[in-house]
């Protein structure tokens, strides 16, 4: 589960005035919603540039002012800062519905950076209730698309969980590597006559 994540941890919450350090607490949270992983720097001009574009896509989804009906989504900060000061001032300015690592857990943000193949600053790694990494990193994603692809994850999200493709269906599409688990529900959707892709295959090998 992606709550079980931060087992054993603490994470803050409204600006630092909340802190939730027992597993009932962080499964209040974070249980049953998509997890989005924020790796960033206050010293980071991309993450500068693109933080006020991640607000707005949290807000237009999250906040009743903007939808009837908030969607099922959390986010929490792992910051890259230098120092508590920077980290502190940070946390004085994000969102109040943001959660965020404490920096005394520095090493375990970086630990988690170094997990999910992080590269640079800032990424998204968006997870799956389950915890199952939706998509590795949804920068370029949420800079291109803005709320519409939240869509795409909860469906992909809710597709794992009812094991939609299992592993032998993969080989037997004898595909590449997934770039993101969004990426089977692209070809589902396209794929309305698979009977006929077969016989094609068919043709192809027999000429």
């Amino acid at each position: 589960m992606a709550w079980a994540l931060f087992s054993g941890r603490a994470l803050l919450w409204r600006r630092s005035e909340r802190r939730l350090d027992t597993e009932r607490e962080l499964r209040a949270a974070l249980d049953n919603r998509l997890v989005l992983l924020f790796f960033g720097a206050a010293r980071c001009p991309r993450c500068r540039e693109f933080e006020p574009r991640l607000r707005r896509f949290c807000s237009r989804l999250t906040e009743p002012a903007h939808v009837e009906r908030p969607e099922q989504l959390r986010l929490v900060y792992l910051g890259q800062e230098r120092s508590e000061r920077e980290h502190r001032e940070y946390l004085r300015a994000m969102p109040r519905t943001w959660m965020a690592l404490p920096y005394r857990d520095a090493a375990f943000a970086r630990e988690l950076a170094d997990r999910f193949g992080v590269s640079q600053l800032p990424a998204v790694v968006v997870l799956a209730p389950s915890g199952a990494v939706l998509v590795p990193d949804a920068v370029r994603e949420i800079r291109a698309s803005g709320p519409s692809c939240f869509a795409g994850w909860r469906q992909a999200a809710e597709l794992l969980d009812r094991n939609f493709q299992e592993p032998q269906e993969q080989e037997r599409e004898g595909s590449a590597p997934l770039r993101s688990l969004t990426e089977p529900l692209r070809r589902w959707k396209y794929r309305t006559h698979p009977e006929e892709d077969e016989e094609e295959e068919e043709e192809e090998q027999e000429e």
